[in-house]
């Protein structure tokens, strides 16, 4: 690759590897080009990854780099996630110097944008002498309530008894509002020594984040100001929330769906807020049974729906009648923002959640695993947007027919009290975003207050060039 002109701010980018955080590391670096055609972005992933995303549409000024596939791919797609955090922690670090060592001699990096998880990219800046901001995918409140933690055994609440005490509630964790145990992400994986572990070396970032000079947080500051209130106190460099980091900029770019889309046509079709649009995210899965209860539902209900099933949409094509349509695949934002759409069953990932907020969509919430149910508690308790579908805080109770039945005809019903008090603060909490996001906003104003302090290094770097 040529050297790109000395004028460019150079920002190296590089992502977590796996989909819910590539997404909104590249969504974030496809905001800062758009907002100062002086910076140019260099997107770090492996070759696997590269060849994953490699064909998606991005803006000229962001660049790939690969390093070696460190991680084997069946760890890549899920088949042994301790062993796959083992090595993303521990065999990525020397290939990325040597990428960075490359990028030195051709343009030197004005900072690098890390995900907060990969906690030795800063030790790799620091002693490069090149600042770094770490990303933090998740929101504002995940992130304190993992910088907290230790409070949950100096009060007691262990995750090895989490069986016997998930509904205790917890309500000294800075900025965070009352919440029961089972609903706090670090009670997920301690159920072995090995999945101990795992947690533990993904809790290394936040003894890092101290050395780095810079946090941002893919959120906005209204949907969780007391969070980040909290996180601004604690930490002494600076925090700046620079909105969703979904892709609304590539839908308000093209309003317009491709017409080839023939589910975009089904759902034109359909009258308006009459369809519950199901997703369960991409990698974690419920149970082949749990699905079988959602699909006989769905038959039972007579609701219409979109669902994407990946895997097992040609099975579930045939229990769930003519009512909707079962897909693998879909523009899953274009589908949230369309007007037939009145509901989201969701896994309650950060991105989806993000995404449904942003279109002004109620949710049906399923969480599986880690940040899942504390986002499905800020949906439900906190921003009163949405419904449980699965009120029992124990893993892996199969939620049956008859409580589907009853729940999803509950939000799709547009005449009932509950259902429209759900709608109107739904559209309420979806103004609030847009307007963080329009200029002056809040989100708006830390994103370029962010690409400020870029070419504020990038100038010092010439300066002493």
């Amino acid at each position: 690759m040529e050297a790109p002109p000395t004028s460019f701010n150079h920002v190296v980018a590089i992502p977590y590897p796996a989909r819910g955080h590539v997404n909104p590391m590249m969504n974030l670096c496809k905001l800062l080009v758009s907002n100062n055609n002086s910076i140019l972005v260099t997107f770090v992933v492996t070759e696997e990854w590269l060849s994953f995303i490699s064909s998606e549409p991005k803006p000229d000024k962001i660049i790939f780099r690969s390093i070696p596939n460190v991680i084997p791919s069946e760890l890549t797609r899920g088949r042994d996630h301790p062993a796959f955090i083992e090595a993303v922690m521990t065999k990525m670090e020397e290939p990325f110097e040597k990428v960075l060592n490359l990028l030195l001699l051709d343009h030197p990096p004005s900072i690098i944008v890390y995900d907060t998880y990969l906690y030795w990219v800063v030790g790799v800046g620091n002693r490069k002498n090149i600042p770094v901001a770490s990303f933090w995918t998740m929101p504002a409140s995940i992130f304190s309530i993992l910088l907290h933690q230790h409070l949950l055994e100096l009060n007691g609440h262990s995750p090895l008894n989490l069986s016997e005490n998930g509904d205790e509630r917890v309500n000294y964790i800075p900025g965070v509002s009352s919440t029961r145990l089972a609903e706090l992400p670090c009670f997920h994986f301690y159920d072995s020594n090995e999945n101990k572990r795992m947690t533990q070396m993904l809790l290394k970032g936040f003894e890092w984040i101290h050395k780095a000079q810079y946090l941002l947080i893919s959120s906005i500051y209204e949907l969780e100001s007391q969070a980040i209130d909290t996180l601004k106190s604690k930490l002494s460099i600076p925090i700046y929330t620079i909105g969703p980091t979904i892709p609304y900029i590539s839908l308000k770019d093209s309003p317009k769906p491709n017409t080839n889309n023939s589910y975009i046509e089904w759902l034109d079709s359909q009258p308006i807020g009459s369809v519950l649009y199901i997703a369960q995210g991409s990698f974690f899965s419920a149970s082949s049974e749990q699905i079988g209860e959602i699909a006989s539902a769905l038959c039972e209900s007579n609701v219409r729906f979109l669902w994407i099933a990946r895997s097992e949409a040609s099975r579930l094509r045939q229990i769930c009648g003519n009512k909707g349509l079962v897909l693998e695949w879909c523009d899953q934002l274009r589908v949230l923002s369309h007007s037939s759409i009145g509901g989201f069953w969701s896994h309650c990932g950060w991105n989806s959640t993000k995404e449904s907020v942003i279109s002004g969509v109620p949710f049906l919430t399923f969480p599986i695993v880690f940040d899942q149910p504390f986002n499905s508690k800020m949906i439900v308790d906190d921003w009163m947007v949405g419904l449980r579908v699965k009120e029992n805080v124990k893993e892996n109770v199969l939620v049956k027919k008859s409580e589907i039945v009853k729940v999803v005809c509950e939000l799709m019903d547009l005449n009932s009290d509950l259902t429209k008090g759900i709608r109107e603060r739904s559209r309420k909490l979806q103004k609030i975003c847009c307007d963080a996001m329009g200029d002056g906003g809040s989100a708006d104003t830390d994103l370029k207050a962010f690409i400020g302090d870029i070419i504020m290094h990038s100038s010092s770097k010439f300066t002493h060039a």
